[in-house]
């Protein structure tokens, strides 16, 4: 376990409130202190970080990978921001595009037209981890002369076929 000043800092929040709590419960000064160093690292490490874990949406950041977008489609969210960053597919034509990213999964609609647009195709990137969190996430890949000109990482909010509106 790497000891960084933000798990020093936590630890001793828990000790503090730990301390608090105790204190209520008996007054003998040195009991109190000894059950506080004795259950800070139980109650950190199986109530506090397990909660901040859920509550914070906090998720690994990972470089674009053919292989790893097309077998692991609930975790293409950890390698986007570093794939728009990088502008790693800028350039890159429709057929590439359709061999490292596999065949898209929606169009985009083009209100114009009152059809769907080929030079706008949708993945969905699965949804991060978090307690309230109710998007999911999505990148449209647009191109233009069947080119990638840009991609737009965004939200959309789950919904489920079986529920009532």
């Amino acid at each position: 376990m790497i000891i960084t000043p933000l798990l020093v800092i936590f630890m001793l929040v828990v000790f503090i409130l730990l301390f608090l709590f105790l204190n209520t419960v008996d007054k003998r000064k040195w009991l109190t202190v000894l059950i506080s160093i004795i259950l800070t690292p139980f109650v950190y490490f199986y109530m506090f970080y397990p909660f901040i874990n859920i509550v914070s949406n906090y998720h690994h950041q990972k470089y674009f990978n053919s292989e790893a977008w097309i077998e692991n489609p609930s975790l293409r969210y950890e390698m986007i921001d570093n794939t728009i960053k990088s502008d790693t597919l800028i350039g890159i034509s429709k057929d590439k595009i359709k061999a490292l990213l596999g065949k898209y999964e929606w169009l985009s609609w083009n209100d114009a037209e009152k059809n769907h647009d080929p030079s706008k195709w949708n993945y969905a990137l699965g949804i991060e981890p978090g307690a309230f969190n109710n998007e999911k996430e999505c990148v449209e890949i647009i191109f233009k002369n069947d080119k990638v000109v840009d991609l737009e990482h965004y939200q959309e909010e789950i919904t489920f076929e079986n529920e009532e509106e």
